[in-house]
């Protein structure tokens, strides 16, 4: 079975939490470790930009990864919210047979 790392920024605050919570609660994801506190420095509509966001490290299956990629882009505050998938090429199979039982949800 495939499987992503998928990183996500989010501002600070509730809307990380909500998004990690969410996409546990509905199965599209096996885990999202947040990390607070990363500045983002970036050009946004011609401007540099430096905000103060939350490093989302979400988990998932190839087969789940349509669904959540929609539902961060439902949930996401941000206009163009950043999402890029990365697949794991290696891991604890323990961990992964966790993972590929955890993700539920999937198109």
């Amino acid at each position: 079975m495939d499987r992503f790392v998928v990183l996500v920024t989010a501002p600070e605050g509730a809307s990380a939490e909500t998004l990690a919570r969410s996409l546990v609660a509905e199965g599209l994801a096996a885990c999202v470790n947040r990390v607070p506190g990363i500045r983002s420095t970036y050009r946004w509509q011609g401007q540099v930009q430096d905000d103060a966001e939350t490093l989302l490290v979400i988990k998932t299956t190839a087969a789940a990864y349509p669904a959540l990629e929609r539902r961060i882009r439902e949930l996401h505050p941000y206009e163009v919210p950043e999402v890029i998938a990365m697949p794991i090429v290696r891991g604890s199979e323990p961990y992964l047979s966790w993972l590929d039982a955890s993700v539920t949800a999937h198109d």
